[in-house]
């Protein structure tokens, strides 16, 4: 089973690389490569999860034609026959875990939606008891479910730093008043129709982000979306607040980087097989269970 770690498309130019995304230019278009990257506390790892990428990609199409009817999305293509001829030569590294997107205004706050309190929100809230600013009920767990869904945005880093989390109003101040009430909208939407499918699977939808811009259509879903890598999936059979939920995510991997006691600076360690093998696992059975298909990850 083979790693893609970094990209390489000869003359395309190549934009940036972020923590798992290559991005090109290709005309006016846009190609996001996932790559099998992967990041904890904020640092790409030494060692990638073979076929992450493609996991990561296939269940991005999947909830882009999910929510559709909610709002459109930014793709173009998402077969490697249907790219531009000069991408066709790249299919070895580009097959199954790559999209060419249209350009879009990105917006500058990620889109949180949270119906259950964890993470940075949990610990927002044992300080102040609110999260965003917003107060929330007294008594509240870790992992405990919200009296309600909410928008809870925070700040889009563009130099790899940790995102913080901020007020509503601040997302009025940056986007203005009627876009930041529709970004709220579109969120808790795509949210609570994600959450009922979830559901549906055995699976809670904690909590999620997204990114959106705006195209001379009007507002679009961008980047990934509901992946373990921006979302919380918890088993809904072993819910119990007072603590950290069994997820399908990368736990694993913060849970060996902390019991190495990692200082969580650069240069970030690599993963012992059995960690990546684990990781790959989860990544899979989230993958089988939120679509109902089978992916083949080893080519």
């Amino acid at each position: 089973m083979t790693t893609l770690l970094k990209t390489d498309l000869g003359t395309i130019p190549l934009i940036g690389r972020g923590k798992v995304r290559d991005l090109y230019a290709v005309g006016d278009a846009l190609l996001m490569v996932a790559t099998d990257r992967i990041s904890a506390f904020d640092h790409v790892l030494g060692t990638g999860i073979p076929g992450k990428g493609k996991i990561l990609t296939q269940l991005s199409l999947f909830w882009f034609d999910l929510v559709r009817d909610i709002v459109p999305n930014h793709l173009i293509a998402t077969e490697v026959k249907d790219f531009p001829a000069e991408l066709h030569q790249y299919a070895d590294q580009l097959e199954g875990r790559s999209m060419l997107v249209k350009r879009a205004q990105m917006f500058p706050v990620e889109c949180v939606a949270r119906g259950y309190i964890a993470g940075s929100g949990w610990k927002e809230y044992k300080a102040s008891g609110t999260v965003c600013g917003v107060k929330l009920p007294a008594g509240l767990q870790d992992g405990s479910q919200l009296p309600e869904p909410m928008f809870t945005p925070s700040t889009k880093s563009q130099d790899g730093t940790h995102d913080e989390n901020i007020p509503y109003t601040d997302v009025e101040t940056v986007v203005g008043v009627d876009d930041a009430h529709e970004l709220r909208r579109l969120t808790l939407a795509i949210y609570e129709k994600a959450g009922r499918h979830a559901k549906s699977k055995g699976l809670i939808l904690a909590d999620t982000k997204f990114e959106f811009g705006r195209t001379q259509d009007g507002i679009v879903l961008a980047d990934e979306v509901l992946t373990p890598d921006s979302s919380r999936f918890w088993e809904a059979s072993g819910w119990k607040p007072g603590g950290a939920q069994p997820s399908f995510d990368k736990q694993f991997v913060r849970d060996y980087l902390e019991s190495i006691r990692w200082n969580k600076q650069a240069p970030a360690p690599s993963l012992p097989d059995d960690v990546a093998k684990r990781t790959l696992e989860k990544y899979l059975e989230a993958f089988r269970r939120l679509t109902g298909r089978e992916i083949d990850v080893t080519v």
